[in-house]
């Protein structure tokens, strides 16, 4: 072994430039290749690339946020993965090493400060951390409300501000993707705060898009039906509540998983360059009845 690495360092020493640049061309055609097929077979992610890239996800301890930080690292992207529970972030150490954890609770703004200070470049932004303590509307407490928009909005809100300040200040552009709801355009039994902190969402995206754009920055959301995550296929496992909601659906199931991160892969990748303040429904058609 150590005479073939001798005999390959003798070769890019005396061989023509030319030659070199072809052969690590070559090696890299089939890197990409072999990165791809392996991307493909173990998460079912579709053909896009993010080689060069550093991506931030936010609540990527669990459900989307977990599969869309390890989507992007099968992508080839430098990702940072936040969450609160550092429970969460020692298991998807051991399933992905190459990310890098920020343990951090994002309701808290000055610890959010504190922890991101030293993040450094980021080019992609998924803004995924949220919660749903559910609540009729009478009964909405003062507690349960500000929790939810200080999660759901403003948090959301003051990380993409650290991002994409540095994304303006290097000039080189970038995509935000918030995770939103279609809770945020269609009323839901016992979602009134949830509700409205989507549709709040929903609208700081548009408004983010109008602002940023001139800085080559694209904001976008996707907004999911029920989605069969771990907690999803928990909260949805009563045939009967299930059936009441995809009656409602003209595709007539829940969303896996996949098909959220594949729609947010689409939305931070340059296939979608003019993309740009857009709501994105991945509802099977719910939100057209």
């Amino acid at each position: 072994m150590l005479k073939k690495l001798s005999q390959i360092r003798t070769l890019f020493t005396v061989a023509p430039a030319p030659l070199i640049t072809r052969v690590k061309k070559s090696v890299q055609r089939s890197y990409d290749f072999i990165s791809t097929r392996l991307c493909l077979r173990a998460g079912k992610t579709m053909e896009i690339t993010f080689a060069g890239k550093r991506a931030l996800v936010t609540g990527a301890g669990k459900g989307i946020g977990r599969a869309t930080a390890l989507a992007l690292a099968r992508s080839r992207a430098e990702v940072t993965a936040v969450t609160r529970t550092q429970a969460d972030l020692d298991s998807l150490l051991l399933e992905c090493p190459s990310i890098k954890p920020v343990c951090v609770d994002l309701a808290d703004w000055d610890a959010t400060d504190a922890a991101l200070k030293d993040l450094g470049p980021v080019d992609l932004l998924v803004n995924n951390a949220a919660c749903a303590p559910l609540q009729s509307f009478l009964e909405v407490t003062p507690e349960k409300f500000d929790m939810s928009f200080n999660i759901n909005v403003k948090a959301a809100l003051h990380v993409a501000q650290i991002v994409a300040r540095g994304m303006k200040a290097r000039g080189s552009g970038g995509s935000i993707v918030n995770i939103s709801s279609q809770a945020s355009q269609c009323a839901l039994k016992d979602h009134a705060v949830y509700c409205a902190t989507k549709a709040a969402l929903d609208m700081l995206t548009k408004v983010m898009a109008l602002e940023l754009g001139p800085y080559q920055v694209r904001v976008n959301s996707v907004n999911p039906t029920v989605v069969m995550t771990k907690m999803g296929k928990m909260n949805w496992s009563d045939p009967e509540k299930a059936k009441a909601m995809t009656s409602r659906i003209p595709m007539g199931k829940f969303a896996e998983v996949e098909d959220v991160v594949n729609s947010i892969l689409f939305l931070l990748s340059d296939k979608s360059a003019m993309t740009n303040g857009v709501t994105l429904p991945v509802d099977g058609g719910f939100l057209v009845c």
